[in-house]
């Protein structure tokens, strides 16, 4: 296990800065009247963030999770240039003021780095198409020419990412560009940046990964690097890979489809697949994220959102709050041209223009945040399920001891209940769950009981 020890009280606000600084959707690619190059203007607007930052202290994040700051064509996730910031967002300077003001906070920030593949207009693959296969950076990319050779004006064919044209795919058995990745990391890391999260992980070979890292943490140890992952043998993949973590895309999908379809039999597998995953790693948590509809929306029944959040609060990992989930926000992803656009949206100047509707929602983020810095054993603890019904569950959540983040366990534990009818509930806890730490419940001391109110939950435990 690789893990720096600070990412044990890690929680993310994981931030789409493009969408949330209101930035044009697409880049400014091509030649101007006078037939020069066009270029996309610098706008500052990286600084948008900082207004906010306080309200990520106050929320209870340790941290800030950037979606893709790097130029690029459109989203993000088509890089131009890894070594420059996307002049819709500003340049150098407002990135070194942004993670200045993050660290004056405490606050680590975490990049967004796509290495599968590249936008078309990336430089090298441009110069490709250009000079043809005796291009330096040829051998780049997975291309293939016409059997009749190259003449220029010929584009050859190229593998790109999941039939996604203007994704072109790096080869990653290519030298050049495991040392391209090694520099990109090595570089905003001396920049300021305290780790990467790795789009497309999955696409990309196990074996690239693991010399890459090796290098990269042979100059910063501290940096902590989490793969995204939707399926597969996540532990397998962590292990031959040397990522710190992947995404937990199974516990996102159990958690609001158990709500949705009153099982909790789903939610109960899911944790149990979790725990062993916590055996060798621990995953980055979440209930909602850049690329999905959000929880708000997600859920059939609106009353049911506290639910989701005490899971995904309550049980190890590393959690992440994406921007707007804290205040309940609404969208729907749709599989279309535009259709992140519903969750990833602008946001106000400040905190103090948001609606008055989503602080509910906000302060219970808050007091479950603050559950869990009191409790920091939490990251890695294992979870085992006292009490199941389609409706109703209780688990239990206890400290493995400390095993893997320098023997920091205090032997803790927590009972979580949870009910997502609307009828109140009796639910059975062990003798001596402790206290009400959270939540709204009736303790029945003489039979070992919580009293749920309908779509109610219940933290017990020593504070």
């Amino acid at each position: 296990m690789t893990e720096p020890d600070w990412v044990q009280h890690a929680i993310w606000w994981q931030v789409y800065p493009i969408g949330f600084v209101g930035a044009e959707p697409t880049a400014q690619v091509g030649a101007n009247a006078a037939g020069g190059a066009a270029d996309q203007p610098v706008v500052h607007r990286l600084g948008q963030l900082v207004p906010w930052l306080d309200y990520v202290v106050e929320l209870g994040a340790s941290g800030l999770a950037l979606g893709p700051v790097f130029a690029s064509e459109t989203h993000g996730y088509d890089t131009t240039d890894y070594f420059r910031i996307d002049p819709r967002l500003g340049d150098d300077a407002d990135f070194d003021e942004l993670i200045t003001q993050c660290h004056a906070r405490g606050l680590k920030v975490l990049l967004d780095g796509v290495f599968n593949h590249v936008g078309r207009s990336f430089g090298p693959f441009q110069r490709v198409l250009a000079e043809g296969p005796d291009a330096p950076a040829a051998s780049w990319f997975r291309l293939q020419w016409p059997d009749s050779g190259w003449t220029p004006g010929t584009e050859p064919g190229y593998d790109d990412f999941e039939g996604h044209h203007h994704l072109v795919a790096l080869n990653h058995d290519e030298p050049g560009v495991a040392a391209l990745v090694t520099d990109v990391m090595k570089h905003w890391l001396g920049r300021g940046a305290d780790g990467w999260r790795l789009d497309a992980a999955y696409a990309v070979p196990a074996s690239f990964w693991a010399p890459v890292l090796a290098e990269v943490r042979r100059d910063y140890p501290e940096a902590y690097i989490v793969g995204e992952y939707i399926h597969g043998d996540f532990a397998d993949e962590v292990e031959r890979s040397t990522l710190d973590s992947v995404t937990q895309y199974e516990l996102w999908k159990a958690v609001w489809s158990s709500l949705n379809d009153a099982n909790f039999y789903e939610l109960a597998s899911a944790l149990e697949r979790h725990n062993g995953f916590l055996d060798s790693f621990v995953p980055l948590t979440f209930v909602g994220n850049h690329d999905v509809t959000r929880l708000a929306s997600k859920l059939e029944n609106p009353d049911q959102l506290a639910l989701a959040l005490t899971v995904l609060l309550t049980v190890g990992g590393t959690p992440s709050i994406y921007y707007g989930d804290e205040q309940a926000f609404r969208g729907v992803k749709e599989d279309r041209a535009g259709g992140d656009d519903a969750v990833r949206p602008a946001f106000p100047a400040g905190p103090a223009d948001l609606a008055a509707a989503g602080w509910p929602v906000y302060h219970l983020h808050q007091e479950l945040i603050s559950l869990r810095r009191r409790h920091a054993w939490l990251h890695r603890a294992r979870t085992t399920v006292l009490t199941l019904s389609n409706e109703h569950l209780v688990y239990q959540v206890r400290d493995d001891g400390g095993a893997g983040d320098g023997g920091a366990g205090d032997g803790g534990a927590l009972t979580v209940a949870l009910n997502l009818s609307g009828t109140p509930a009796d639910l059975p806890v062990p003798p001596g769950s402790g206290t009400l730490l959270a939540g709204q419940a009736r303790q029945h001391q003489e039979r070992d009981a919580v009293g749920l109110p309908g779509y109610g939950w219940a933290v017990l435990g020593s504070s």
